[in-house]
């Protein structure tokens, strides 16, 4: 498995940006007791280590939308598939998320909790793809890293439930996209 993966970001890159990221959101979020919502499933790797880089406290939930299925591009449509727990009215909640592609999940989402009693949503995602976004789709405010418009897998990202396990973020082969990869 992955051997049609080519490396994007590095374990290493990750590691560091993840730490920067941390770091970041400690200061903009010391003393606001906020609420990280981890938008499962792909971002809960980004998630754990994301927390463990944060030096002030934080509250966590999970929240899971669905707008892919087992495709290589959104159906347009968003299912919240399991919801979070956690009261949100009053709170500085910030959404962490694996990728920023059209931008409507996130946009539903963060509406979403405005409309149960947020004081604030911002969204932290690990990656960015700026030139899929569609019109009132959500933009970041923490971002990993901007990529180009490729089909990424690893560190929690998949591809039909494939390749989350991957250390790194690689870019899947046209051919492993189409189902003709190694098995």
């Amino acid at each position: 498995m992955g051997n049609n993966i080519e490396v994007l970001i590095s374990e290493e890159r990750l590691a560091a940006r993840v730490k920067e990221l941390g770091r970041q959101l400690s200061a903009d979020y010391a003393g606001k007791d906020p609420l990280f919502v981890c938008v499962l499933k792909g971002a809960c790797i980004f998630f754990a280590d994301l927390i463990r880089a944060m030096t002030c406290s934080v509250q966590f939930d999970f929240i899971q939308a669905a707008s892919y299925g087992n495709g290589t591009s959104s159906s347009g449509e968003v299912r919240i598939v399991k919801d979070t727990q956690a009261s949100v009215v009053g709170r500085n909640v910030v959404l962490i998320e694996d990728i920023v592609d059209s931008g409507r999940t996130l946009a539903r989402l963060s509406r979403l909790l405005y409309e149960r009693g947020a004081k604030s949503v911002k969204i932290c995602a690990l990656l960015d793809k700026p030139s899929r976004r569609v019109e009132g789709g959500a933009e970041a405010e923490y971002v990993g890293f901007a990529i180009d418009d490729l089909f990424v897998v690893g560190y929690g990202l998949d591809f039909a439930e494939r390749h989350r396990e991957l250390p790194y973020v690689g870019v899947l082969s046209p051919e492993e996209a189409r189902g003709e990869g190694n098995e």
